[in-house]
């Protein structure tokens, strides 16, 4: 069975790689243990002062894996307090870019769509493909969350659009709204972002630790991780509740299935 995290170093870069490719690197619990192990080895390697992450395959991330059966979570799918706790194990493992000693850039090809979008975001630095499209759509299927990041990244009224809606955004507009910061042909994706990275290893590792940290904590000081904690605890009841819309998707992935209950969703807010 292939790794599903992978790490390797090129030069002074650790570069840590989603390799659920044939999932579009959907985020299963094992991917995300893997995931979570790759990030400490990367910020852990004295030979590295840069970590790149990127996706396997044709999409950077398309969040979590919906359509995982987990018989474990369906025995306290109605209960708010357990899926609080679970959604705040969530929002850790998301933090693990922005909780890393050393600036992660992301490599962003494809689809980067609700925890992927987050945690493209989560990361310090991100270069997208000119095919990258970026958005939550998960509200669409009477879920939200559970990172709310972007309204810190974007703004409050783009944001609260982006959210309510559901919509995805190509590169560019993400990086006319700030959500990336440079935009690449999509061949030339992981050779730009990988030299974009081992530039900023240029910077001594001590001045890149200590300028991180130094951010990271004028954000905290104005309230950035209390409101992603503060989020998860208002929207954990919204997981376990029995929702008209929430009923009525998976009523349609039972009868036709996931990708088609997904299609006829995303039909409906076509313009």
């Amino acid at each position: 069975m292939a790794e599903l995290a992978l790490y390797h170093v090129d030069g002074s870069v650790g570069v840590v790689t989603m390799n659920r490719p044939e999932k579009l690197n959907a985020i299963s619990p094992e991917l995300k243990e893997a995931l979570v192990g790759a990030f400490r080895s990367a910020d852990d390697d004295a030979s590295t002062s840069v970590v790149l992450l990127r996706g396997n395959g044709r999409s950077f991330c398309v969040g979590y894996d919906i359509g995982r059966a987990s018989p474990e979570r369906d025995a306290w799918r109605h209960d708010a307090m357990r899926y609080t706790q679970h959604l705040h194990s969530v929002l850790a493992f998301e933090l693990a870019p922005w909780d890393m000693r050393k600036p992660v850039v992301a490599a962003v090809q494809g689809h980067a769509l609700g925890g992927g979008c987050e945690l493209a975001l989560m990361c310090d630095l991100t270069i997208a493909a000119d095919d990258a499209k970026f958005g939550e759509p998960e509200i669409r299927f009477s879920t939200a969350g559970p990172a709310l990041v972007m309204p810190w990244f974007i703004g409050l009224k783009k944001a609260r659009e982006l959210l309510y809606f559901g919509d995805t955004i190509g590169a560019q507009e993400a990086l006319a709204l700030g959500m990336v910061n440079r935009v690449v042909p999509a061949e030339e994706l992981v050779a730009q972002a990988l030299r974009f990275a081992k530039r900023l290893a240029l910077i001594s590792p001590e001045a890149l630790a200590a300028l991180k940290l130094a951010l990271n904590r004028g954000a905290e000081a104005a309230g950035f991780r209390e409101a992603m904690k503060s989020g998860v605890d208002i929207l954990g009841p919204l997981y376990a509740a029995r929702t008209a819309a929430g009923v009525q998707f998976r009523d349609a992935v039972q009868t036709h299935g996931l990708r088609a209950a997904l299609a006829a969703r995303m039909d409906e807010f076509k313009e």
